[in-house]
């Protein structure tokens, strides 16, 4: 179970709130074709996704020619706390394309998916991704940090909104070849990394950034079960806690890779613990801080994680 996943349902009061608004709803839930609604009436597409990171990058591809929705978008939010209400329901309803993490992650854009009855095109970037879990491991479920996951949903967003938009393909996939130019530009500052510092260890609180550390030849000698309890909001076994507290206050790790938005008292521990022994804290979120972009939001944490490795 990760971030997400655990996210509540706002259960049997919002679906009464709703049900009379979606009680014409389109067809079926396959989510395979586009919804009757796809285009506003003033002519954009409307786009849902379960965070602002995959509408922002729906919105570079779709310009002023789509309106995007997402769910969770304050980067000062618990993503575990999401509660479902009439609107975002109601936006589920008449979503031409709906943009999910999938992998376990967002479980509950399915669920409210079923309830709205959409007729939507369904992206789900796990599967786009083709990532699945190593034998005897559990899927990292996080694509959005693995930059050329992002490219390849790319595509997959062009060619929806051109289905639903046919008017305005070209735009959509020259805007969709601009957005994975500088992807690529990303890709190539993660090589240089990669050069510099292959081999080299890190920690990390959640496996949030874990495909952007192994694109950058890092080692992760975090204890699997201290990651691994952090993101579930479990307890962290006391053997395990002085394990990771002695790897940070070391010289083990060149850096502490941080989940910002999630937290607790273990957490603190570690950060503490790290800046006490010298080794940098690097802080990543699940989610767009305000006033970035995808791109940008992914420069930073490249240029961060290079200063603390220097």
């Amino acid at each position: 179970m990760s971030s997400l996943q655990r996210a509540r349902l706002s259960g049997a009061g919002a679906l009464l709130a709703v049900s009379a608004l979606l009680a014409a709803g389109c067809g079926s839930s396959s989510g395979t074709g586009s919804g009757t609604r796809a285009k506003p009436e003033d002519g954009t597409v409307s786009v849902v996704a379960s965070t602002n990171v995959y509408g922002d990058i729906a919105r570079q591809i779709g310009g002023a020619k789509v309106e995007v929705t997402s769910f969770i978008s304050d980067p000062s939010q618990d993503p575990h706390s999401f509660e479902a209400s009439a609107r975002t329901r109601l936006a589920l309803s008449e979503a031409g394309v709906v943009i999910e993490n999938g992998g376990g992650y967002d479980d509950f854009m399915d669920t409210l998916l079923k309830g709205a009855n959409s007729k939507a095109t369904v992206l789900n970037a796990v599967e786009v991704s083709g990532k699945t879990a190593p034998a005897g491991e559990e899927l990292n479920e996080h694509v959005w940090y693995d930059l050329p996951s992002v490219g390849l949903l790319a595509d997959r967003i062009s060619a929806a909104l051109a289905e639903a938009d046919p008017g305005d393909a070209q735009t959509f996939r020259a805007n969709a070849e601009a957005f994975k130019a500088e992807l690529k530009t990303l890709e190539g500052k993660v090589a240089a990394l990669k050069t510099a510092h292959a081999g080299e260890g890190v920690a990390i609180t959640e496996p949030v950034p874990v495909y952007l550390l192994e694109a950058a030849g890092l080692e992760n000698r975090t204890p699997e079960e201290f990651s691994e309890a952090i993101e579930e909001g479990g307890d962290v076994p006391p053997r395990v806690l002085r394990d990771t507290i002695a790897l940070v206050s070391g010289t083990k790790v060149k850096a502490l890779v941080s989940n910002a938005q999630t937290g607790g008292p273990e957490t603190e521990r570690i950060e503490k613990a790290a800046k006490e022994g010298g080794v940098p804290v690097v802080p990543v979120t699940e989610t767009l801080p305000e006033g970035t972009d995808y791109v940008s939001w992914m420069d930073g944490n490249i240029a961060a994680l290079r200063k603390a490795l220097s």
